[in-house]
């Protein structure tokens, strides 16, 4: 289904929020991102991933994951592949890709993200993720 950039970009559309916050984190404009949270947002982090947690409040995930993600890694990114959509629930079928700043060792490591919507904002998010993959490329 095609959108003029108009109707994408004020869209509360579940996957439409997403997608936003996808191109938001790729193009580094963390001001967009914070723009697709939800004032309560609950971002979680797998358990074994370096940045294992949940994180609360728009500010709060950027600061504690995007920024941190840009400190350890050049070129992070996540790639939104496929998008599976159940009402207010948004999986995609991702993958990451960068390259450890420390190591020089580089990633291309399969994920998958539940994202929970409302009210044209993200609520919540969950991460799925080989962290063994990423734990190796951050160890020499």
């Amino acid at each position: 289904m095609a959108h003029d950039s108009t109707d994408f970009a004020t869209s509360t559309a579940p996957a439409d929020v997403v997608r936003r916050q996808y191109l938001a984190s790729a193009a580094g404009d963390l001001a967009a991102l914070r723009a697709t949270l939800a004032p309560d947002v609950e971002w979680t982090e797998m358990a074994g991933f370096p940045l294992a947690g949940t994180y609360r409040t728009p500010d709060g995930v950027t600061s504690h994951v995007m920024e941190k993600l840009g400190q350890d890694w050049d070129g992070w990114t996540a790639h939104d592949d496929t998008y599976v959509v159940d009402g207010e629930n948004v999986v995609v079928l991702a993958r990451y890709t960068a390259t450890n700043k420390s190591t020089g060792k580089p990633i291309d490591v399969r994920v998958a993200h539940h994202f929970v919507v409302r009210g044209g904002l993200i609520v919540r998010f969950e991460q799925f993720v080989d962290t063994a993959l990423v734990r190796d490329a951050m160890t020499d």
